[in-house]
C-alpha cells in the first residue's frame, strides 16, 4: 500500500542520512540490516532489481514473494517493546526523529523478513487479560499468606517462634532489598537487565551491606565472648545499657519493636485500630502499585515484585494481628480490618497497571524502590535485631545469627536468579 511504501523511503532516508554522520563506526543497526542484505541481496550489496522485489514485498502482493526456503527461517521475531529495549529505549513513551533513525534498521527487518509475519491486534489482546489475571492472582496470594499470621497467633509463645519469626524477617529483609536494587530502581533509571548487564554491579550493592553486616555482628559476638570470660573492657559503671542513649544524659529507649512478642496490652484501641488500618491501606496501595506496574513490564518482574511483597507481608500483618488482639480486639474484627486495608492493594493494582501500560512507569518503580528500602532497613532490620538482642546466651545469639544471614541470603538469592534469568525464562 501507499503508507507502507512511505514508511518504508522514509526508513531507507533516515538510515542514509543517519550512515553519513556515523561513517566507519559499528551500529545497532548493523546486524539488522545484514540478515537483510543476507536475504534479498548480492555479494553484500542490493541491486535495483532487489530494491524492487522490496517495494513489491511491502505492497500487497507480500505473501506472493515470501519464500518458504528461508534461510533466516528460525530468526527471532521482535516485538515493539523488545525492539525499543535492545537500543535502550525500554522506557520511552515518545519516539523522536533520533530514536526512530536508530531503531529504523530493526524495523525494516520484521518487516521483511518472512520468519516475522502481521500479526493482528486481536492476537494481542491476551496479553492484556494475563497482566490482569496475573496480577489479581499475586494481589489474592500476597492477602491470603498475610491472613496465615493469624494461625500462627497460638505458637507466639513457644520457644522456637523466635527463631522461625527472625528466618521470615531475614528473608522479607533480602527480597524486599534485592528486589530494590536489582530491578526496581534500575528499571526508574531505563535499565535492562538484558541489554545493561547491570545485575552484577548491582549485586555489590547487597554485597556491601551484607559484608558490614556480617562484620559487625561477629565483632559484637566475639567482644560478647571476650567479656564473659572475664576480660571486659568496661568497668561494672561504665557498661553500656542495650537499650539506652548516651549523649549526655541517659535516655531509655522502650523497645517497642517487640512489645507485640511480650504481649504487651494498648490503652487505646479505636486509635491503634485506625493507625494500623490506615498506614496499612496506604502501604497496601504502593504495594498495589508496585506489583501492577512490574507485571506491565513483563510477567517475571510483576513475580519478583510480588514475592519481596508477600515475604515482608507476612511477619508485618503477624505483628499487626497480635497488636489488634492486645488491643482488646476480637479475632473476627482483626480479620476485618486487615481485609479492609487489604482492599487498597487491589486499588493499586489498577492503578498500577493503567499507569504503567499507558505511561513510562519509572515513577512509580522509583517510589516502590524507595519505600521497599525504607521498610527493609529502617522497619524490619531492627525488628530482627531487637529480636536478637533479647537472647540472653551468647550460644543463642549465634544461633539467631545464623538464621539471620540465612534468611537475608535465600532473599537475595531468589530475586537475583530471577534476574539474571529473567530473559531466559517466558511465563507469558
Amino acid at each position: 500500500t501507499m503508507l507502507n511504501l512511505i514508511c518504508f523511503l522514509t526508513c531507507v532516508l533516515a538510515f542514509i542520512t543517519t550512515s553519513q554522520t556515523v561513517r566507519g563506526n559499528v551500529t545497532d543497526g548493523d546486524a539488522f540490516l545484514e540478515n537483510i542484505i543476507h536475504y534479498y541481496g548480492e555479494n553484500n550489496s542490493i541491486t535495483t532489481t532487489n530494491l524492487e522485489d522490496l517495494l513489491l514485498l511491502i505492497s500487497a502482493r507480500r505473501s506472493d514473494l515470501i519464500s518458504k526456503e528461508n534461510p533466516l527461517e528460525e530468526q527471532e521475531c521482535l516485538s515493539a517493546k523488545q525492539i525499543l529495549s535492545q537500543f535502550g529505549y525500554n522506557n520511552v513513551s515518545q519516539l523522536t526523529v533520533e530514536h526512530l533513525e536508530k531503531i529504523c534498521p530493526a524495523v525494516l527487518t520484521q518487516v521483511l523478513l518472512p520468519s516475522c509475519p502481521y500479526i493482528a491486534p486481536e492476537e494481542l489482546l491476551h496479553v492484556d487479560y494475563s497482566v490482569w489475571g496475573y496480577g489479581f492472582l499475586a494481589v489474592t496470594v500476597i492477602n491470603l499468606a498475610s491472613l496465615l499470621g493469624l494461625l500462627l497467633i497460638p505458637f507466639i509463645k513457644k520457644p522456637y517462634f523466635p527463631k522461625v519469626l527472625t528466618y521470615f524477617i531475614g528473608l522479607a529483609i533480602g527480597t524486599l532489598f534485592s528486589n530494590a536494587v536489582l530491578q526496581l530502581i534500575p528499571e526508574a533509571l531505563g535499565f535492562d537487565p538484558k541489554v545493561d548487564y547491570y545485575a552484577t554491579n548491582a549485586a555489590a550493592i547487597f554485597g556491601g551491606f551484607y559484608l558490614l553486616f556480617f562484620v559487625e555482628k561477629i565483632l559484637k559476638l566475639c567482644l560478647r565472648m571476650d567479656h564473659e570470660h572475664g576480660h571486659s573492657h568496661f568497668t561494672l559503671s561504665e557498661t553500656p545499657q542495650e537499650n539506652s542513649i548516651h549523649n549526655g544524659d541517659d535516655i531509655e529507649v522502650p523497645d517497642v519493636m517487640c512489645r507485640w512478642l511480650r504481649g504487651q496490652r494498648i490503652r487505646s484501641i479505636k486509635t491503634v485500630a485506625w493507625m494500623i488500618t490506615l498506614s496499612d491501606a496506604l502501604h497496601n496501595f504502593i504495594d498495589g502499585l508496585a506489583i501492577g506496574a512490574s507485571f506491565t513490564v513483563s510477567v517475571l518482574t510483576g513475580f519478583s515484585t510480588s514475592t519481596a511483597i508477600v515475604c515482608e507481608e507476612f511477619p508485618h500483618e503477624l505483628g499487626d494481628f497480635v497488636i489488634l488482639l492486645n488491643a482488646g480486639m476480637s479475632i473476627p474484627q482483626a480479620i476485618f480490618f486487615n481485609l479492609l486495608s487489604a482492599v487498597s492493594c487491589y486499588i493499586g493494582l489498577v492503578f498500577g497497571i493503567l499507569l504503567g501500560s499507558n505511561f513510562a512507569p519509572n515513577a512509580i518503580f522509583a517510589i516502590a524502590g524507595g519505600m521497599f528500602l525504607y521498610i527493609a532497613l529502617a522497619d524490619m532490620f531492627p525488628e530482627m535485631d531487637s529480636i536478637a538482642r533479647e537472647q540472653k546466651k551468647t550460644s543463642t545469639k549465634i544461633v539467631f545469627f545464623l538464621i539471620q544471614n540465612a534468611g537475608l541470603l535465600t532473599g537475595f538469592t531468589i530475586i537475583l536468579l530471577i534476574t539474571m534469568f529473567a530473559g531466559e525464562i517466558n511465563l507469558g
